[in-house]
């Protein structure tokens, strides 16, 4: 299944496929309503309906800007900056993974994490996180089944969960550690990579377990870790290879290192054309996506 790359721009919810190189036309466009501003957004796999979510709803909508459905996060928030709900679609289309960040929102409960019908909006079922996120990202295992989910809390650290929608109940498991950014999960569903909350380093683990293969430091690539830090960007390039982002702490500068998972070792840098260290989406066919001056995405590959 081809990964599908949404961006907010101009008012719209633009849908891309990362097919060819250079600049990336969109394959579908959906107006959202005047003022929103989205946290999240996705594309259906059909591509004719999207999901946004601001910090007051998520709002299905078709290609002519049509609303199919209103899903209201209430009580509605007094709060204005400190939490950015998710959305995502499950990889049939059929349900919609939503992440609620209410403990920052102010809604007098914990953050959940919420399932509903892509259809109608209709919640199918949600538990409560043992978590207080400003902000997650969703990530669809490729078996169809799994979602992982990163969340955020700050100073805090960072919790990682992977839940399941099994008979219509949402079932969860988190990860035993709160100090590891999610960062990307592998095409085959076979690892994931993380990276220190204190950006040390970048790992590499089994799935879905969660047990660590690989950990490589700062220093593995040659920066002082004095002066470099480990982003939390990158992800992987294709099952066997990923890409870990460097940022010099005074300079100012990023790198971005290609490692070969098979061998553990650091191959080269890469020049992505990357505008900031957080400017890579990488679909993990071998291409990765970054952006032109007005936000557009640009896909690249190794010549």
């Amino acid at each position: 299944m081809t990964r599908i790359l949404t961006r907010f721009l101009d008012g719209r919810v633009c849908a891309y496929l990362p097919e060819g190189e250079g600049p990336l036309e969109p394959v579908a466009v959906f107006p959202v309503a005047p003022g929103a501003e989205p946290c999240g957004h996705d594309a259906a796999p059909d591509l004719e309906h999207a999901v946004y979510a601001t910090r007051h709803e998520v709002v299905c909508v078709g290609r002519d800007g049509t609303e199919r459905w209103r899903y209201d996060l209430l009580p509605r928030s007094t709060e204005r900056y400190g939490h950015s709900p998710d959305c995502a679609f499950s990889r049939d289309g059929a349900v919609v993974w939503l992440y609620r960040p209410d403990a920052y929102a102010g809604r007098g409960g914990p953050d959940r994490w919420v399932v509903l019908d892509a259809a109608t909006g209709a919640e199918i079922d949600g538990v409560e996180l043992d978590c207080a996120g400003h902000g997650g990202v969703q990530l669809r295992h490729p078996d169809g089944v799994h979602v992982l989910l990163d969340v955020g809390e700050g100073q805090d650290g960072v919790r990682v969960y992977r839940g399941s929608l099994v008979d219509g109940r949402l079932e969860t498991t988190a990860y035993p550690w709160d100090h590891r950014s999610l960062i990307d999960l592998s095409p085959d569903g076979r690892r994931f990579m993380t990276v220190d909350h204190g950006r040390a380093d970048a790992a590499f683990h089994d799935g879905p377990d969660g047990k660590q293969t690989l950990e490589l430091a700062v220093e593995v690539f040659g920066h002082d870790p004095d002066e470099a830090s480990v982003e939390w960007s990158g992800g992987f390039l294709d099952a066997g290879t990923a890409i870990v982002t460097i940022s010099e702490d005074e300079e100012g500068r990023h790198h971005h290192y290609l490692v070969d998972l098979r061998t553990g070792g650091v191959v080269e840098r890469l020049e992505t054309h990357a505008r900031t260290p957080y400017d890579l989406e990488l679909p993990g066919d071998g291409s990765w996506v970054t952006s032109d001056e007005q936000g557009r995405p640009v896909r690249r590959t190794r010549r």
